[in-house]
């Protein structure tokens, strides 16, 4: 039920890295064994580090409303959690991998838990005209909160193998388009462009890699804009940079990284670098300050994105949850974090 058949995929894909029914991974050149996961599996939900979740009350949330959202200007964005972004762009929403559930789970009362309120209820979100959904991980596409908004969505983007899972959890499949790399839409007026990534994908123990994973150019009237979901450092962001750049503001991963899966997570220092590699105005890092997902302190990245930022003279926007910044100029926020 996960992802299309080959007969359906390999049509589309050019690549030479879609063989036998899966795409292959950085990932898989780990080859972490038995004992090894298992370490990593202690490590992440069972052992109790020192720093990698903050005290209660420590990760400051903007609260909104739906009236708030409605008067939300023009070219601004506001995160709400983790990668989740919401976009106000030539007078429509675009929201980016909607994830409102406490866990990021399987199972509703384990694995990696939120860190704080969120700035604004499921029920309290307004129509959103475009969802992006980049990979098939739990902490990018999320069953109950795609529920929770599918009759107030205008139309889904996503990648190859994503759909037949959002029609599994009742999303009309005329409002789902799925992207290969490279490939391009526009609706409305703003185009939509699936771009390459360096990641992996799974939901589960058997469709490792049966969906392909990407990252997004979203072009309006005023604005050129890159969503990077997840991605380790690889050249495809000096591609990305040459063929669709420069970009007003990019949304790069600084989190949820580790030595032993590099290939497939920046270090704060090379999100740093993968935005200059795109050409980029302002970086915004996602994928932070929300979940523990790796065995670092939890404002880790924060911390050294930020002084890598400085020391490489980049304009860094990394608001509050709930905080809304413009697209189109640069706005100091707050190391909230400290």
């Amino acid at each position: 039920m996960n992802g299309c058949s080959e007969k359906e995929l390999k049509p589309r894909f050019s690549a030479s890295f879609y063989k036998d029914g899966r795409f292959e991974s950085k990932m898989d050149e780990e080859k972490l064994g038995f004992t090894d996961t298992l370490s990593i599996m202690w490590e992440l939900f069972v052992k109790d580090n020192e720093g990698t979740t903050p005290k209660t009350g420590t990760v400051p949330v903007h609260k909104l409303t739906r009236e708030a959202l409605l008067q939300m200007p023009e070219d601004t964005v506001i995160r709400l959690v983790h990668s989740t972004l919401l976009f106000r762009l030539d007078g429509r929403f675009v929201l980016t991998d909607p994830v409102f559930s406490e866990r990021i789970s399987p199972i509703s009362f384990l694995g990696p838990k939120r860190f704080h309120e969120l700035p604004i209820s499921l029920d309290e979100m307004p129509y959103i005209d475009i969802v992006i959904i980049s990979h098939n991980h739990y902490d990018h596409l999320d069953e109950a909160t795609i529920k929770g908004l599918k009759d107030r969505i205008g139309h889904i983007y996503t990648t190859l193998g994503i759909k037949s899972q959002l029609v599994d959890w009742g999303v009309d499949a005329s409002k789902i388009t799925e992207l290969d790399w490279w490939e391009s839409v526009e609706d409305h007026g703003l185009t939509i462009t699936a771009v390459s990534a360096q990641h992996f994908s799974a939901r589960g123990f058997f469709d490792r890699n049966k969906t392909l994973w990407t990252s997004w150019v979203i072009k309006s009237a005023h604005t050129n804009l890159y969503f990077g979901a997840d991605s380790g450092y690889f050249d495809g962001f000096r591609e990305i940079g040459d063929r669709y750049g420069p970009f007003d503001m990019t949304f790069l991963e600084a989190g949820a990284y580790n030595e032993r899966w590099r290939s497939i997570h920046m270090m704060p220092e090379e999100t740093v670098q993968a935005h200059l590699d795109l050409k980029g105005a302002r970086l915004f890092p996602i994928h932070n300050g929300s979940f523990k997902l790796a065995m670092h302190p939890w404002k880790e990245p924060l911390e050294r994105v930020s002084a890598e930022a400085e020391r490489k003279g980049v304009e860094l926007s990394h608001p509050k949850m709930g905080e809304a910044v413009p697209l189109l100029e640069y706005k100091a926020t707050e190391m909230w974090w400290e």
